[in-house]
């Protein structure tokens, strides 16, 4: 087997939603993560959609897609033999990762001086939605709260909405993949140094990246960024820019800016088609000669000129998005690539599945499901490293699925994981 990156990396992977892809792209590199789940398994396991739509704990697609290549034990550390475990299987570790409300590991007497205590060199990282300290530490949280306090969901939607919240749990994604950041570093500083430490993750600090310039525009122009939807920043239709409807979806447009033909090309297409009606006339010939970003932004320097130029404009959207209404999305994007005509397709997971770029790469990934008699397709590598490449090894693990073998390798004999069992925790 080829060796991965991390295959000399265990993780012990105590998260909740807000941590879990973190573990996810640590055991896609290879590490052995052991997923740590209550006895009763996963509340994750019976979030929907479910395979075969019949909900099951070992049937989530949400559980499956944050969960490949790991182990699964069932162990209670809230009761004194499951913390004991738990401290035996630090010994053995490298990583710990945990999403509790701060404090509440300590609690059990396993935050981070105790652990470092067991193992001095063990790399602790704790996702949560404010961070380990200050007045909102213990605020409750879930995923909109992430994506609204770090301000990234006011820039989202149209202008005309309210602030929408990004589809899919965007802010649990965002800090995990800081987080997973986070612990390699820590994990090359203590290959380094043999010191460990702790990695302390806020959601809300994790998202700032994604507001891009909006703090900087206030602190130097005292101008708040606002949504702008598909439009961009004029609050006009465009014509050959934003969404666009096709025979068979939406396209993107972003016509006549740096990098992409002119928007005389895009005239010549349609008249070859014979679908540039009057295009091809005064005043819009000249005017599409002139249509750029460069002309956009100063459209606002003639207010005098402003209202016939939006009356150009309509008309030149219009007979564009008729256009566009008349072919497919991928007759769009192929002939606008061959053009140089900035298109680009609003990919559903069909069109993903179907992307000739992502079969070539073989990105998708077909994963057996011997238990169910079932092969799926998962997510490909989200990186791909030449020598130690990124793999889904193992499909993701029934409820306590490996319980027994982790045990084992712990050192505990068969009549001692009995008791465990009898007092419930394992």
């Amino acid at each position: 087997m080829t060796a991965a990156a991390l295959d000399d990396i265990r993780v012990l992977d105590l998260s909740g939603e807000i941590g879990v892809y973190a573990t996810k792209l640590l055991a896609d590199l290879g590490a052995d993560v052991m997923r740590i789940e209550p006895p009763g398994g996963d509340p994750m396991r019976m979030i929907g959609p479910f395979f075969g739509e019949r909900a099951s704990p070992d049937r989530s697609l949400y559980f499956w897609n944050l969960n490949t290549n790991k182990r699964s034990i069932t162990l209670d550390i809230t009761k004194p033999e499951g913390r004991a475990v738990f401290e035996k299987l630090v010994r053995s570790a490298d990583v710990v990762v945990e999403t509790f409300e701060p404090g509440y590991m300590e609690s059990l007497g396993l935050g981070y001086g105790r652990l470092s205590t067991i193992k001095p060199d063990i790399v602790m990282t704790s996702v949560t939605a404010f961070g380990q300290d200050g007045p909102h530490a213990h605020y409750k949280w879930c995923d909109i709260v992430g994506v609204a306090m770090s301000g990234m969901m006011t820039l989202a939607g149209d202008k005309e909405d309210p602030p929408n919240r990004p589809y899919g749990n965007q802010g649990y994604i965002g800090a995990a993949i800081q987080a997973a950041a986070g612990t390699l570093m820590a994990i090359v500083h203590r290959d380094n140094s043999g010191e460990g430490q702790h990695v302390d993750v806020s959601m809300q600090e994790a998202l700032s990246i994604n507001q891009e310039t909006a703090m900087q525009t206030y602190d130097m122009m005292k101008a708040i960024r606002t949504r702008t939807g598909a439009r961009g920043a004029l609050p006009i239709d465009i014509p050959g820019i934003g969404v666009y409807e096709c025979t068979d979806g939406q396209v993107f447009a972003y016509l006549g800016t740096p990098g992409g033909a002119p928007w005389t090309a895009m005239l010549d297409w349609m008249t070859r088609e014979g679908m540039a009606e009057d295009l091809n006339d005064e005043p819009y010939r000249e005017f599409i000669g002139n249509l750029n970003l460069s002309f956009l932004t100063g459209l606002v320097r003639e207010p005098e000129k402003l209202p016939e130029r939006l009356k150009i404009m309509a008309h030149l959207y219009e007979v564009f998005a008729k256009f566009c209404a008349s072919k497919s999305k991928w007759d769009l994007y192929q002939e606008g690539q061959q053009q140089r005509l900035m298109f680009g397709i609003v990919s559903t997971p069909e069109d993903l599945v179907k992307n000739p770029q992502l079969q070539h790469r073989q990105w998708l990934q077909k994963v057996e499901h011997e238990e169910i008699g079932a092969t799926v397709a998962y997510a490909g590598p989200p990186y791909r490293l030449s020598e130690t490449p990124w793999a889904i090894r193992r499909r993701p693990p029934l409820p306590g699925e490996h319980t027994i073998d982790v045990l084992f390798e712990a050192g505990y004999s068969t009549e001692q994981i009995d008791e465990l069992r009898a007092k419930g925790a394992v």
